[in-house]
């Protein structure tokens, strides 16, 4: 099909909530313009470049499918738009329209304007008409406003339009980078992985804390690890991963402490060593899956008790959910079928028959007196070790 040369292709970048930002709505929209560049990478686009109230990539050598596929990924994204760019007159539209209506079959469309040029001749509801008696001239299709088979979006901007036919829907939220950074602890399970993204959707960049019992254990769990973060980099283009051994914390305590108490004491000094990291990362919060009531160190007491351990703020995204909307999120961003592969979680394999439901943190504190408490923090800190990871991979060699 031969397209004239005035009618270049785009794909318009459309969001929501960063609309709403005020005065510092430009500060987004760059951060949400770097990370739409970030993420298409290699992928042969011509250009990534801010446009008042969207951000406009240019396609260039690169295959819609390919650049669709890649921008669904990008948080802050509301839609998707793949846009033809003519000159800033229906006339030119009109041609445009003449040129790629017969190509397409469709038996109802809508005409859909938006004038961000105030100063064109026409208004929206003028350019709509116009433009859909001339769609019903070429195709003999009907008007349909509510289901049409073709919607046709027209972005009226200062020297130029774009028309568009296709449109994918993004995850929405907002752009990775504009909230700062957050320390996850991230478990080889389904949760830990989904509470991470939710945080990254709110524009939080995160790192990532994995405790493993190794050689206590096998080394399933860090694989797990490895491959979730690989994920989650997709989503946030670069991810620290802090592998914290925890076998000699958890020897010491079934050494000396109650069995019914151990998986809160496990949970606690957890987040000692995830808030010493969070702190050296430049990290403003410490992010878990936990959901209450979900298994016995997260009832209200318990979630208490265990927070009571640290100073920095925790928060729980999925402190109200249940499986079911955790294993759905879980299948869509990925990390699904990774998650559910068997492995010897650290906590999982020295959990005890009857844990405690019920704890204060007064008790806690009575039991780690009889721990070397800030030996056991520093030593585990001593021997994590971090990986680094990028997206695409291309740019860790770049």
């Amino acid at each position: 099909m031969l397209i004239s040369r005035q009618a270049e292709q785009f794909v318009i970048v459309r969001f929501h909530e960063i609309a709403l930002k005020g005065k510092n709505r430009p500060f987004f929209i760059q951060q949400l313009a770097d990370n739409v560049e970030q993420s298409l990478r290699g992928s042969g686009v011509a250009g990534v470049r801010p446009v008042h109230l969207m951000v406009l990539v240019r396609l260039g050598q690169a295959s819609w499918p390919e650049v669709r596929q890649k921008l669904a990924r990008v948080l802050g994204i509301k839609r998707l738009l793949l846009a033809y760019r003519t000159a800033a007159s229906l006339e030119a539209v009109a041609e445009l329209l003449a040129q790629i209506l017969p190509q397409r079959q469709f038996s109802s469309f809508r005409i859909t304007a938006h004038r961000e040029d105030k100063a064109f001749p026409k208004t929206s509801v003028e350019i709509q008409r116009e433009l859909g008696s001339l769609v019903q001239q070429l195709n003999g299709a009907a008007v349909n406003l509510t289901a049409p088979e073709l919607n046709i979006n027209v972005d009226v901007a200062p020297r130029q339009i774009y028309v568009s036919l296709e449109e994918a829907a993004g995850p929405g939220g907002l752009p990775v980078g504009v909230s700062g950074k957050v320390a996850c602890l991230l478990s080889g399970g389904i949760d830990s992985p989904v509470a991470a993204w939710l945080m990254m959707k709110r524009g939080c960049q995160a790192v990532l804390v994995h405790f493993h019992s190794f050689p206590l254990t096998n080394h399933s769990s860090i694989d797990k690890a490895l491959e979730l973060a690989e994920v989650l980099t997709t989503y946030q283009y670069h991810t620290r991963l802090y592998l914290v051994p925890f076998a000699e914390v958890q020897k010491d305590i079934i050494l000396s402490i109650p069995t019914a108490f151990r998986v809160i004491l496990y949970r606690r000094f957890m987040s000692r060593i995830a808030e010493a990291l969070a702190r050296q990362e430049g990290a403003k919060a410490l992010i878990t899956g936990e959901s209450l009531g979900q298994v016995s160190s997260q009832t209200l007491d318990n979630l208490a008790t265990i927070g009571a351990a640290v100073r920095l703020l925790i928060l729980r995204p999925l402190i109200g959910t249940d499986k079911e909307e955790i294993v759905k999120l879980a299948r869509n961003l990925g990390t699904y079928d990774i998650s559910i592969r068997p492995d010897q979680d650290c906590c999982r394999l020295f959990v005890p028959q009857h844990p405690a439901t019920h704890s204060r943190a007064e008790e806690m504190e009575s039991l780690e007196a009889k721990l070397d408490r800030d030996g056991l923090v520093q030593a585990a800190l001593a021997q994590a070790e971090m990986k680094e990871f990028r997206y695409p991979k291309e740019a860790a060699r770049s």
